[in-house]
Order: structure tokens, then sequence, then C-alpha cells
């Protein structure tokens, strides 16, 4: 593919995905801006609504700021007309991530990865600052730079991670091959850093499935404290409808809330509180619907659910155990070790990540310290997937392990030299 078509087709994809996540959020409030306010709306104050939760959404912290005439009709003390928003809905990060991913790739298969990165780099960075800088509401506010960088940031990410892994598994004939060449020369030290890749990946996708799955469980034991929760907040038809999307929104914020519960940590919901497995310690709690999931009490017991993380440690070792032993590599005993602490410090790594996006401030005074708390979900996941892929990884081979694989490398053999027979 020529290296223009690559440069304007990576361009596109970083405006649709622009455009995609703005009409995320421009639609729904559109309708509301309709059903509420009717045609004597005050058209002009959607569209900085609209791009500052768009830059929200991408984990852009932000500062409220109520009107007077809001504090007085609510009786809202004026200690509380200003405070910071900083737990975003991650569904919109996600979708950004996840389409310059897919973007990336695209232009790895092209073979001009990097082009194609750059492309989309540097079109969703202008669309950024485009939105940055027409949408500055008195309500919401957040700095200019950090509207600009965070969601662009996403964005790259996201284009650099499809385009890499893409390259690193089938080449890309420049600085990858290279870099693939030099660790190959490693010796029983090659497989390290790909199979901590790996091992990490699979650890947080069985741990992303297993919070969800906790999460439904959930959603059916305390699903009338939910339908509770909707009624005495006292909204119509589009009201809830509203709340439901707002909840949707957040659906991958709870999933890390959901795993650092599961870790052992827990999460907060408000200054001085704690939800965990050993215990919950609750004051006033929010009347926000969703949060009618969060279970009344914990138990010593509850604890048990610790060995989910270990079990999802010892999948991934199980795997990059297998794939070693297919392979014929990783015999020694030190570059397994060094597996194993990969995938704990990358799986600890993007806890952090996840715990930093998904804590922070929903609201004035105890409401300022809400989610998980990021060093102790990062040390819990770190040193729980570690104990299990540890287990799996560093066991000693055992005599029908050794047959299985000879048995395996035979077949592969006999498959390949039946092949050139044939093509002879």
């Amino acid at each position: 593919m020529q290296r223009v078509t690559v440069v304007l087709l990576a361009a596109l994809d970083a405006a649709i995905a622009a455009a995609v996540g703005l009409a995320i959020v421009l639609a729904p409030l559109t309708l509301l801006w309709v059903l509420a306010f009717g045609a004597s709306a005050e058209w002009g104050a959607l569209w900085p609504i609209s791009g500052t939760l768009w830059q929200f959404g991408h984990g852009v912290p932000l500062k409220v700021v109520l009107p007077d005439a809001l504090l007085s009709s609510l009786a809202i003390p004026k200690e509380a007309a200003t405070f910071a928003l900083s737990v975003p809905p991650l569904v919109i990060l996600a979708f950004t991530a996840l389409f310059a991913a897919r973007s990336g790739r695209r232009a790895a298969v092209a073979g001009t990865w990097l082009t194609g990165v750059l492309s989309g780099a540097v079109t969703f960075s202008l669309i950024t600052t485009l939105v940055a800088l027409t949408s500055q509401a008195e309500v919401l506010q957040a700095p200019v730079w950090v509207a600009i960088v965070v969601p662009a940031g996403v964005y790259i990410a996201g284009a650099l991670i499809g385009a890499l892994v893409y390259a690193w598994g089938e080449g890309d004939g420049g600085i990858i091959d290279h870099l693939h060449d030099i660790v190959d020369g490693w010796g029983d030290w090659a497989p390290v850093p790909a199979e901590s890749l790996r091992g990490a990946g699979i650890a947080l996708v069985a741990l992303s499935g297993v919070s969800a799955i906790g999460i439904a469980v959930m959603t059916v034991l305390r699903g009338g404290e939910v339908i509770a929760l909707f009624e005495a907040a006292h909204v119509d038809v589009l009201g809830a409808g509203m709340l439901t999307l707002a909840h949707l929104a957040y659906l991958p914020t709870l999933l890390v809330w959901a795993a650092s519960w599961i870790a052992g940590p827990g999460f907060a919901l408000g200054a001085g509180t704690a939800v965990s497995p050993a215990g919950t310690e609750l004051g006033v709690v929010p009347g926000i619907p969703v949060l009618g999931l969060v279970p009344e009490h914990g138990s010593m017991w509850m604890l048990v659910v610790v060995l989910i993380p270990i079990a999802c440690g010892a999948l991934a070792g199980w795997m990059v155990r297998s794939r070693l032993v297919w392979e014929g590599t990783g015999d020694r005993y030190l570059p397994r070790v060094a597996i194993a602490v990969g995938i704990a410090a990358l799986s600890a790594g993007v806890a952090a990540l996840a715990a930093l996006l998904a804590s922070g401030s929903i609201g004035p005074g105890r409401l300022s310290e809400v989610g998980p708390p990021v060093g102790g979900f990062a040390l819990a996941i770190g040193l729980e997937v570690l104990v299990g892929c540890a287990i799996l990884l560093l066991a000693p081979r055992h005599h029908d392990e050794l047959a299985e694989e000879r048995t395996d490398r035979w077949r592969a053999e006999m498959a390949e030299w039946d092949g050139h027979s044939s093509a002879g």
C-alpha cells in the first residue's frame, strides 16, 4: 500500500474515532436538551458541555464551579460550590484506545506503521486542540493543555500498542525486526519479553472477565436495592434513561473497583470508608442507583476470593509454560523466574494505571476520596499473580510433559514432511 494512502487512512481513522466519541456524548445530551428545554433551549451551552464531558471521558480531571443561582435554589452551602471531578466514565477512553489500536495494526499490516501512527496522532491531536479551544464551559472547567494532551495521549498509546504488537509478531522489515534479532540472540533469555507480555495479558483478561461476572452476580443479588435507589431519585422516564446511560458509561470503572475488591484492597466511597472482602465500613453513601450493588457486609471468610487472582496468574503461567514446551525454549530455571516476575510486574503496572484512572473525587468534602488505592491494588495484583504463575512456571518438568513434547514435535515434523512431499 502506498505511503500516501496509509497517511490518509490513518488520519481518517483518527477523525472517525474522535467523531464517534463526541457523538456518544452529544447525542443523549441533545435529546435531553430538546425534551427538557424545548424550543427555548440555550443551544450555545450544549457544545461546551459536550466537549468538556468528552475530555472527561478520556481521563481529564474537571473543576466543577456551581453558579450562585443554583446554590440559592438548591440550598447548597457555599463551601460545596467548587469541587473536583476526577473519576471518569472509562468507556470513552476504552473506545478511543481500541479504535486507535485497530488503526495502528492496519498501518503495520501495510508495512508503514510509523507513518500511520504519526498521521493518526497528528490528526487526533489537532481535533483535541480544536475541541479544547472551543468547548470551555463555566460550570465544568479543565486546563487547556491537559484537555489537549490527555485525549491525544490515549489515542497515541493505543495506536502504538496495536502497531508494535503486530510488527513484533509478523515483522516490519525495519527497526522492530532489528530489535527482534537482538532479542533472539539472547539464547535461553530470548522468550522473556514476549512471554512476559503474553502472560500479563492473559492474567489481566481473565481477571477482567471474573470481575464482570462478579458485577453480574451482584446485579442479580442486589437488584432490588438498585431499583429502590432509582425510585428514591424521583426521576421521570427521561431521567431514568440518562441515569442508565451514565451507569453503562461507568461500567469499565466499576470493573476496576470489582477487581480491587476481589484482589483484597477493595475501594472507598468517601473519606474514612472502605469496601473490601474483610469488611465494609460506610457512612452516608450518595444515592446513585449503581451504588446499590455495593455489599453491605464483609467477612474474613470472603478473603478466599484472593485465590481468584492467583488462579488467573496460574492460568497465565500454564499457557506460557505450554508455549515454551512447544517451542523447546525456556528450559533453564532463571529465564522462567524472569518471565514469572515480568508477568507479575506488568500486571501490577496495568493495575496501578487502572486504579489511577478509576479513583479520585466525585464531589465535595468526604466524596473527594473514591475508588481503589493505587499502591495497594497494584501490590496485591502483583503478588497474587506472581504466586499463581510461579507455581506453574517453576514446577519441575515431569516425564509425561516431556513425552507429550516429543510426540507433538514428531507430529509437527511429520506434517511438515508430508506437506513437502505433496508439493514435490
